[in-house]
Formats: C-alpha cells, structure tokens, sequence
C-alpha cells in the first residue's frame, strides 16, 4: 500500500529523483521521461473520462487502463536487478493479452479500413486520438529507455504501451460508429 504523507520532499531540487529501488538518478534519466510520459497519456485518458460520452463498458475499460499505466510507471521506475530487496511490480504478459481481447472486442463491429484515419470526429473520439498519440510518445520513450539501459527496463512495458495505443485507436472508431470516420485522400488538395 502506498502512503503519502507529505506531497514535496525537497530532495528533488538538485535536479535528480528516487527511482523505485531508492537509487538516485538525473531528472534526465530517459527511465524518467518514459514513467512521465506514460503519467502524461494516463492524465490523457483521465480528460477522456471526464469529458467524453463514454459507454459504462468503455468508462470500466479505461479506469482499469489507468490502473495498469500505474503499474506501467511503477516497473519503468524499478530497475531490473538480480535479488531485489522486495519484489517490484512489473507489467506481465497477461496485461497485454487482455488488451488484445478488448481490441478485437471492438474491432468486431467496425467496416473494415480503406484508407488511414484523420484524428477527429465526435468530441469523445478526438479526445481518444490524443490520448492515443499521448501513449506512441511513451512508447517511443519506453524503447529509448530501453535501448539506454537493456535488461535493466522491462520491454512488456514497450509492448503494453503499442498495444494501448492499438486499442485508444480502435475505441476512438467507435466512438465515430455513428458519424463514420472522416478518411485521408491522399493528394486531395493539389
């Protein structure tokens, strides 16, 4: 259980941080910029909840979302050690799997694509392609953290973020199944 009794610490003020194992690092540690992003796509899909028109199927789906990117956050900041003191939360295969059943959960009832998507549509829909880019930024961080440090970052956290995104994509098509999504012409203003 996590406890926070005082919300600033002042440790910070040197310009380095607490990783999850109690080592201190550079507030430039990419392991950092990874578990911010992932906060930042987390806060993404907060606005979606709190503003979008979501089903109480979607609305459970993405709070259980926001549990993992918690969990996400917690492995990214965690070295991966031999013998760790305590056992650290990582992210796990099963994590993944389940995203892959809601992505073809929801991907079921969609007509099948002819062209990419422009990121618009409903509101609900637009806030959802945010969070989605929100989450291939993580991403990208997680694999520069990764290649940074190799064994030492956990890459189901990478795999987790491509297959958040995947599903943020599939949920914003269909909060667009009404109004159909709005497709790229290439070349159409030449």
């Amino acid at each position: 259980m996590v406890h926070l009794t005082r919300i600033y610490t002042k440790t910070g003020d040197d310009g380095t941080t607490s990783l999850g194992d109690m080592s201190r690092t550079s507030k430039n540690d990419p392991r950092l910029e990874a578990y911010a992003t992932v906060d930042e796509a987390n806060s993404s899909i907060g606005v979606v909840l709190a503003l979008g028109e979501l089903s109480e199927d979607l609305h459970v789906l993405l709070v259980r979302i926001q549990n993992d990117l918690f969990d996400v956050g917690a492995d990214l900041c965690t070295p991966v050690s031999d013998g760790p003191a305590f056992e650290p939360l990582r992210v796990i295969e099963t994590q993944i799997t389940y995203l892959e059943e809601q992505i073809d959960k929801y991907n079921e009832s969609l007509k099948q694509l002819r062209s990419f998507v422009l990121p618009s549509g409903t509101p609900t829909a637009a806030l959802l392609h945010v969070a989605r880019t929100v989450t291939r930024r993580a991403e990208r961080c997680t694999w520069a953290a990764i290649h940074a440090f190799g064994a030492g970052v956990n890459p189901l956290t990478a795999k987790y973020l491509n297959r958040l995104s995947d599903l943020l994509f599939v949920i914003a098509r269909t909060a667009n199944q009404e109004i159909g999504d709005q497709l790229w012409v290439p070349g159409a203003n030449r």
